[in-house]
């Protein structure tokens, strides 16, 4: 007979699937998570260097930004990314919730004017969960990524995660170049605050760029000081 101890055990609950992107950054599937600051729409872009599949791009029409085609190249393939025009502002989450409830597209990224409240990422959690059940077998759970404005502020994601630039010409190291990054895990449901300096590198296999760390991760107040 199973004993008091084991009943109330919660080794289980934190193994639930997730992606990792970098050291530090790991992103449980089938759940929503805001990715903010300067550099938001590349550490999207590293999300999906990271997983495979298509990438459902949502973004607002009126904006003037637009993904630059070069850019994307050098982080994926842009065969993958399908792109998605919102002709009014409650059609992006809309859009995302009824991607993400499909199970067949791994990654659905918004860009948001605004962050959203607790009851509509509700909604795209349980789409996501949704998804994950409908999937085909052997499909990767539905990963959602808000990409919110300034220091992003969305309600009830599983996380917030802040990049921004730190290119100041000192780094060295092969294939790092001078292009680093200060990446912040801001919130999380079962990680503290943490930050970590990250540079590119060039991937030997395809030639395309991911995010790596430059040294070991601070947490708490001190990465808030980094930061």
């Amino acid at each position: 007979m199973m004993n008091a101890a084991a009943l109330l055990s919660h080794a289980g609950h934190d193994r639930r699937p997730a992606l990792s992107v970098s050291e530090g950054m790991t992103l449980t599937l089938a759940r929503a998570h805001e990715l903010c600051g300067p550099a938001r729409r590349l550490l999207a872009l590293a999300v999906a260097a990271a997983s495979s599949g298509p990438v459902l791009w949502i973004a607002p029409a009126w904006a003037p930004e637009r993904l630059n085609g070069e850019g994307v190249t050098e982080w994926i393939d842009p065969g993958r990314l399908l792109l998605l025009r919102a002709p009014r502002p409650e059609d992006l989450l809309w859009s995302m919730e009824e991607a993400l409830r499909s199970g067949q597209v791994p990654l659905v990224v918004a860009e948001l004017p605004e962050p959203p409240g607790l009851t509509p990422v509700r909604r795209l959690h349980l789409a996501a969960e949704a998804g994950a059940a409908a999937a085909l077998e052997g499909a990767a759970r539905p990963l959602g990524l808000l990409l919110g404005p300034g220091d992003g502020g969305a309600q009830g994601v599983e996380s917030r995660w802040h990049l921004a630039p730190r290119h100041d010409g000192t780094v060295t190291g092969a294939g790092s170049g001078e292009f680093r990054w200060w990446l912040e895990r801001r919130r999380a449901r079962t990680a503290p605050p943490a930050g970590w300096m990250l540079g590119q590198q060039r991937q030997r296999r395809t030639g395309r760029l991911r995010l790596m760390p430059l040294a070991p991760g601070v947490t708490g107040e001190a990465a808030a000081r980094a930061g």
